[in-house]
């Protein structure tokens, strides 16, 4: 029988994607679904605005979030150290799709979630990406010509089906349709793959009307 599928669509210059690999990776082995990760590359000043629009409230959320990130990562034994500045992460988003077709999608996803957090690796970086590429055993010149050809058309594709499914943040996961953001919600979506009725029984009480 085929294996349940899990959609994962993850960041690299997310700190809530970064930390939550851990307990997705252990659901191949514990659960025994097979995960198909996609890249959902945040487009932060659409949905934190422009730096000079952003109030003390909001940079107090922010090193919040940051704080809140780094736990986990320090829980994990994981470095995160803070973005030096905004990027646009869409070669490193296209590296994992080009690792996934070829074989090598774990290391390249590890070692960029690693290094950018650890500030060894610029993700916007076409020179710096491709050497991730090739120390994972693929071809710099393929890659490249991935980049420069079809890439940015499939890229964006991805991104307009996951909004159409409903998708605004990551990491998101999809299971049978259903969405589940943050980390915080593998537990819901554990429930899901185990007994995919508890959570529908759940929230469909919540709104049957009284006999």
């Amino acid at each position: 029988m085929p294996k349940p599928r899990v959609r994962i669509y993850t960041d690299y210059k997310s700190p809530y994607a970064f930390v939550a690999n851990k307990r997705l990776f252990e659901l191949e082995q514990t659960h025994g679904v097979e995960l198909e990760w996609l890249p959902y590359t945040l487009r932060v000043a659409e949905f934190m605005g422009t730096v000079e629009e952003r109030t003390p409230h909001f940079w107090r959320k922010v090193r919040y979030a940051y704080m809140d990130a780094r736990r986990y990562a320090n829980a994990q034994g994981l470095v995160m150290k803070g973005p030096r500045r905004i990027y646009d992460a869409f070669y490193s988003s296209v590296g994992m799709l080009f690792a996934q077709r070829h074989g090598f999608f774990r290391p390249y996803h590890d070692k960029v979630f690693r290094r950018f957090w650890s500030h060894e690796l610029e993700i916007d970086d076409l020179g710096e990406i491709t050497s991730i590429i090739t120390s994972c055993g693929g071809s710099a010149s393929e890659f490249e010509a991935y980049v420069h050809g079809p890439a940015r058309a499939e890229h964006d594709r991805i991104i307009i089906d996951a909004e159409a499914l409903g998708v605004f943040g990551v990491p998101t996961m999809v299971f049978n349709g259903e969405l589940f953001w943050g980390g915080d919600r593998i537990d819901m979506l554990i429930a899901r793959i185990e007994k995919p009725e508890t959570i529908e029984a759940a929230l469909g009480s919540r709104h049957r009307k009284p006999a």
